[in-house]
């Protein structure tokens, strides 16, 4: 078996035998120009550890990013993200000036819970003020 997993230009080959992947990549080489980076280490965001036959995805110079660019990299880590049972309302808070940051960080949050699946829960809450973020959702944001 042979996976290739393709986005835009770069592309991720696994197997199920090395020869496979040693002639795909031949054969790919005969028609295009081509550069072998060896094993998977980083891939949209995603650092990727190999330990023995797993792997072990991490997005946290992705999420280290983010918090950068969010003035948070000082905040305080909290367990849990946001209690299942929080209520959130269109009416909370007042609304946002400019929602842009507030828009760019739901959108960045969305695509953590690729590796952090605990933050689904408080993301889709999130996301669901996209049209007129208020001051409160943007602390749960925070």
């Amino acid at each position: 078996m042979l996976v290739v997993l393709v986005y835009v230009d770069d592309i991720i080959v696994t197997r199920s035998s090395d020869s496979l992947i040693q002639h795909l990549i031949s054969s790919l080489n005969f028609q295009f120009a081509l550069k072998d980076l060896g094993s998977l280490h980083f891939f949209l965001g995603i650092e990727v550890v190999q330990s023995g036959s797993t792997l072990h995805l991490c997005q946290a110079k992705y999420i280290w990013d983010l918090l950068h660019h969010a003035g948070l990299s000082d905040a305080k880590p909290r367990a849990i993200p946001m209690a299942s049972g929080s209520i959130l309302s269109i009416s909370d808070g007042t609304p946002l000036e400019d929602p842009t940051l507030y828009h760019s960080l739901v959108r960045a949050l969305q695509y953590c819970t690729i590796t952090r699946p605990d933050f689904t829960y408080a993301v889709n809450k999130l996301g669901q003020f996209m049209h007129a973020p208020t001051s409160t959702h943007f602390q749960v944001v925070k």
